[in-house]
């Protein structure tokens, strides 16, 4: 018995943890945080509640672990904002945020409710908020540098903060156009279009004619 047990591979520790979190983001962005408890999540995953409750005894704790995920991707994603010099740069890293964004949904979704109830996520999504601000600024230096901007100082800021609402509030947006389908998996592409599409349209005023019309072009080959 003893020598079966010590040949008896183990499980990497971190296994049972990551597939619970793996299930409840699935169902946080299926249902929307606020309608997913404990309960669905442990039936959903077929172990006890108490089991559960060993790796994260608190919901709090799963919206967190999530979270944390979220931030380490955009951590990740945000410094290609630096490598940006034209529109089709810029179109291709906007739907990149958004395409996180989408795999994290239900924290936009529900953002307002979740900053209420959960300090971790009120204090921390402020350092989500200045990155993303960074990052956009970094887009329209990029693109000014490059000749295919001309923005004047003062407005240089509104614009950008414009554009980090429409980054975290457009699936909100989404949403309330279509309560029932908007979040659906077969939704993504559209609604990541549309998102990164009124974002770089922010921009139009303060393009030059020729990065002007090729957004243009990206956007009708979009629609089409």
């Amino acid at each position: 018995m003893r020598q079966n047990a010590r040949m008896a591979p183990k499980k990497p520790p971190r296994r049972t943890a990551e597939r619970i979190l793996d299930v409840t983001l699935a169902l946080f962005n299926r249902f929307g945080e606020p309608n997913v408890s404990t309960t669905l999540i442990s039936a959903e995953l077929r172990i006890s509640p108490g089991n559960l409750y060993y790796h994260y005894p608190a919901k709090d704790e799963l919206i967190n672990a999530l979270f944390g995920r979220f931030e380490r991707a955009l951590d990740e994603l945000l410094p290609a904002a630096g490598e940006v010099t034209d529109v089709e740069q810029a179109w291709l890293f906007f739907h990149m945020l958004f395409e996180l964004v989408w795999q994290y949904r239900f924290l936009y979704r529900d953002l307002n409710d979740l900053l209420s109830k959960n300090r971790r996520l009120e204090t921390h999504f402020q350092s989500v908020l200045r990155g993303k601000s960074r990052a956009v600024r970094q887009v329209l230096d990029g693109l000014a540098a490059s000749g295919a901007l001309a923005i004047e100082p003062e407005a240089a800021d509104p614009t950008a903060t414009a554009m980090v609402v429409v980054l975290s509030y457009w699936l909100s947006y989404e949403y309330v156009r279509d309560p029932r389908h908007a979040l659906e998996p077969e939704r993504a592409a559209e609604a990541l279009g549309r998102g990164a599409l009124h974002t770089l349209s922010l921009l139009l005023p303060y393009l030059e004619p020729a990065s002007r019309a090729h957004l243009r072009t990206l956007a009708a080959a979009y629609t089409a």
